[in-house]
């Protein structure tokens, strides 16, 4: 039978954002974290460049302010950009006190490398392997907390709010769960939620992301009834390595950052056509060129390119991305890397404010799920773990300050399975899939029209139609979770964009490429809401 739990702190999302919250969370609470998979298995792992802050003396906060507001193009909120640069220093310092083991120089000094966008080198790194370093220094800490319970093979279902339970307020109070290995849903619940779910790419047929970025926590806050904002602006990652047996593997933006060229199948540069910065120009401006130069040429992909480097500071620097590329028999070494954008990171999500609070009481927002303000249109490399770190630390912040005011949550119904049946339909789900995903792709992508915007939206209506009858009359599945969640947020981007009648940062439309006068939020609000108590 399903269980029930209760738990001080539910966190729905085992990367950096979300263990940063529950290891900076007093021992006297008892902290929930949910992963889909494995608990190290985010997207946080496969993270390569590394983490922007201002660690050097050459450097200053002013200066990373300015870089940051710069790649937004117009759309960064000051305020949380700089709430987030003045509290990076402090972030590192805590990742270093966890053990993190950054790259050091032959002085023993932290490496700082330099990435698109940055004036200044800044980027604290592990060798091309950030990400994995930050994931397993945070899950072996977190293990190791009494009071952290770790529950891996869970999806969350959907968010419970004192709304749904027809009671007074406007409180979250926790959420139902699928556990996979017997496909039964459990009761969760909580006086905090936190969403630690990362972006949506998913939602495209080319993507950075691992399998679980399915947008499940903007899709949850949605229905709940949370506002989310900007949710056109998805960055497509310049590089992904293009093999027919790779899957989607990221050639990290650090590489260009360290002299690697972008070349044409004839071998010939073409970036200063484009941009005066040529390779280290903002990430949008360098998809945008690659994808124009393809579709002139009618290339499948074309190449990045760091042979002309010594082969040991190729090696001592991208060893992940070298042995990687040696498995599919790409010496980097001495040829260049076959490369193709895909999508990399939703810029927009569910709004929140600097204690990454959210429009619903007791539920907060942090990492790739959040809409903060720091990105813009278009976020600047390595500034995500940043945000993942400093908004992760003040929710615990927050949530710390606020637990002894908070009551214990009321009874929760179980869920309920008696007018649902298993599903012999199962097909429906893989082909809607595969048809959302290619649509996204053709209609959403890169470059956009309003023609082809309008299309997707007629599709993903067509498509969100017959999801929600799917899920109203079958037993739910990991699958059947993640579809319906795509769907919701592939309609939120669609939406979004359609409202916007410009080219800015990421969203890039043939019918409207000049700035309009004004730069906007694109903000959508949900039927279900409400303004939230203080």
């Amino acid at each position: 039978m399903p269980q029930s739990f209760e738990f001080d702190v539910l966190v729905i999302g085992s990367g950096a954002a979300g263990l940063t919250v529950a290891l900076n969370l007093p021992p006297h609470l008892q902290v929930c974290v949910l992963s889909k998979a494995a608990i190290s298995s985010g997207a946080t792992l496969w993270a390569q460049g590394g983490i922007a802050a201002v660690l050097d003396g050459e450097d200053s906060v002013e200066n990373h302010i300015q870089d940051t507001l710069d790649a937004g193009a117009g759309l960064c909120h000051k305020d949380a950009v700089r709430f987030t640069v003045e509290h990076s220093k402090a972030s590192v310092d805590w990742l270093v006190d966890s053990g993190v083991d950054f790259t050091r120089d032959n002085n023993a000094a932290f490496h700082l490398t330099r990435e698109g966008g940055h004036s200044h080198r800044r980027i604290i790194h592990a060798a091309d392997a950030t990400g994995q370093a930050v994931s397993t220094t945070l899950v072996a800490q977190a293990e190791a907390r009494a009071n952290i319970t770790l529950m891996s093979g869970r999806v969350a279902v959907d968010l419970i709010t004192n709304r749904k339970l027809s009671l007074p307020g406007n409180r979250c109070v926790g959420a139902y769960v699928l556990k996979l290995d017997d496909n039964h849903v459990e009761l969760v619940r909580a006086r905090f939620t936190v969403i630690a779910t990362g972006g949506a790419s998913k939602a495209y047929r080319y993507t950075t992301n691992p399998d679980g970025a399915s947008g499940d926590g903007i899709a949850m806050a949605w229905r709940a009834g949370c506002r989310v904002a900007n949710m056109e602006f998805n960055q497509f990652h310049p590089t992904c390595l293009y093999h027919p047996h790779a899957k989607s593997f990221l050639i990290s933006e650090a590489l260009r950052g360290e002299g690697g060229h972008l070349k044409l199948p004839d071998g010939s540069r073409f970036m200063d056509r484009f941009d005066s910065r040529a390779e280290l120009a903002p990430r949008d401006i360098v998809a945008r060129a690659i994808d124009h130069e393809m579709k002139r040429l009618g290339a499948d992909h074309l190449y990045l390119d760091i042979s002309h480097k010594p082969a040991d500071f190729i090696k001592h620097h991208f060893p992940t991305i070298y042995e990687t590329c040696l498995t599919y028999g790409i010496d980097i070494t001495c040829e260049p890397i076959p490369v193709v954008p895909a999508a990399h990171y939703t810029c927009g999500g569910i709004i929140s404010d600097q204690r990454a609070r959210t429009d619903i009481n007791q539920l907060y927002v942090v990492g790739e799920a959040a809409f903060t303000g720091l990105h813009g249109a278009n976020r600047m490399a390595s500034n995500s773990l940043l945000e993942c770190l400093v908004y992760g630390r003040a929710a615990a912040e927050d949530i710390t300050r606020r637990e002894a005011d908070i009551p214990a949550v009321p009874d929760v119904p179980e869920w309920d399975e008696s007018q649902v049946r298993d599903s012999d339909e199962d097909v429906v789900i893989s082909h809607n899939w595969d048809e959302l995903r290619h649509f996204m792709w053709d209609y959403v992508g890169i470059v956009r029209t309003t023609k082809r915007l309008q299309r997707a939206k007629h599709r993903v209506d067509l498509l969100s139609r017959e999801i929600g009858d799917f899920y109203s009359n079958y037993r739910v599945s990991n699958d059947l979770l993640e579809l319906r969640n795509l769907v919701t947020v592939a309609d939120l981007i669609i939406c979004s964009a359609l409202q916007r009648h410009e080219s800015r940062g990421l969203h890039y439309t043939l019918d409207y490429p000049g700035l309009q006068a004004e730069a906007r939020d694109t903000l959508l609000v949900p039927t279900t809401y409400r303004t939230s108590e203080p």
